[in-house]
C-alpha cells in the first residue's frame, strides 16, 4: 500500500479493502461542519450519472443525506451501514431513488474517521445494481478492519489541508448559508408545523417516526403533510422533492 501521507493513498486504502471484501464503487469524503462535503476521491461510479448525480450532490443533495444529517448531529466515528442510521421510510423516498439507485447504488457502507474539531473523513462504499449486498460475513470483515483503516486513514489525513478532486472543487454557497435555505424552504406558504413535518418528509421520515420527532400524532403528521400538499399543489413525496431541488438550486 502507499504510505501514509503519500499521493494515491485514498486509491490504494480502497483497493486493499477490495481485496478482502468485493465493493463496486467508493468515495472517500471529507465532511466539514463549516462548508459543504468535499470529494477527495472516487471510484466506480457510472458514468452516466457521474457528472449529473455527484455535481448536483455536493453542491446542493447532501442536505437531505441521512449520513451527512447523523455526522451533523454527532455519530460517532466507527463502521456503520446506511440501514442503520436512515429514517425508517428513507428507501422509498424520492432521494433515495434519485442519489441512490440512479447511481447505481443498492447498499452503502461507511468508515467514519474524525479528523479535527469540525471535520471527519468518509469512506462510502458501495455495491451497485449488479451485485446483491454485502452478506453477514462480509459486513463482518468490515466491521474487524475499521479499527486499522481508522488508524492507517488518521494517520494520513492528519494536515488540515486535505486535497479535493479537481473536478469536484468545494461549491458555493458554504454549507451554513444551505443549511439555512433548507430552514426556510416553504416558509411562504407553510406554517411552522407544516414545514417541520416537510423537512422530515423529504428526509425520509414515514408519519410514525415523524411523530415520535414531534412528539405528535401520526393523524396530526398526516393532516400536516396533507396540507402542505394542497399548498404546494402536488400529491405526493417525489413532486415535493422536485419544487425542493429546484428551489434549493435557485
Amino acid at each position: 500500500m502507499t504510505r501514509c501521507g503519500g499521493d494515491g493513498f485514498a486509491e490504494a486504502l480502497v483497493a486493499a479493502i477490495d481485496a478482502l471484501v468485493p465493493i463496486e464503487s467508493a468515495l472517500v469524503i471529507l465532511e466539514d461542519a463549516r462548508a459543504a462535503p468535499r470529494l477527495i476521491y472516487k471510484r466506480g461510479i457510472p458514468a452516466r450519472s457521474r457528472d449529473r448525480i455527484l455535481d448536483r450532490y455536493f453542491s446542493r443533495g447532501y442536505l437531505l443525506d441521512p449520513f451527512c444529517l447523523a455526522v451533523d448531529q454527532g455519530l460517532g466515528e466507527g463502521f456503520y451501514r446506511l440501514a442503520d442510521i436512515a429514517p425508517d421510510d428513507f428507501f422509498r423516498s424520492e432521494y433515495y431513488r434519485v442519489y441512490y439507485l440512479e447511481a447505481g447504488s443498492v447498499e452503502d457502507c461507511y468508515f467514519l474517521l474524525d479528523l479535527a474539531p469540525g471535520q471527519r473523513i468518509s469512506i462510502c462504499l458501495y455495491h451497485g445494481l449488479s451485485a446483491s449486498p454485502f452478506t453477514r460475513g462480509e459486513l463482518e470483515t468490515l466491521r474487524a478492519l475499521a479499527p486499522a483503516i481508522l488508524a492507517l486513514g488518521r494517520r494520513h489525513w492528519q494536515s488540515d489541508d486535505v486535497p479535493a478532486e479537481a473536478d469536484h472543487p468545494s461549491p458555493s454557497p458554504p454549507a451554513p448559508r444551505l443549511r439555512d435555505a433548507f430552514d426556510r424552504f416553504g416558509e411562504d406558504r407553510l406554517t411552522e408545523r407544516e414545514r417541520q413535518v416537510c423537512q422530515l418528509l423529504l428526509r425520509g421520515h414515514s408519519a410514525k417516526s415523524s411523530a415520535r420527532r414531534l412528539e405528535i400524532s401520526p393523524e396530526t403528521v398526516r393532516m400536516h403533510r396533507k396540507n402542505l400538499y394542497a399548498k404546494f399543489e402536488v400529491n405526493s413525496q417525489s413532486a415535493l422533492f422536485a419544487i425542493f431541488i429546484d428551489w434549493i438550486d435557485r
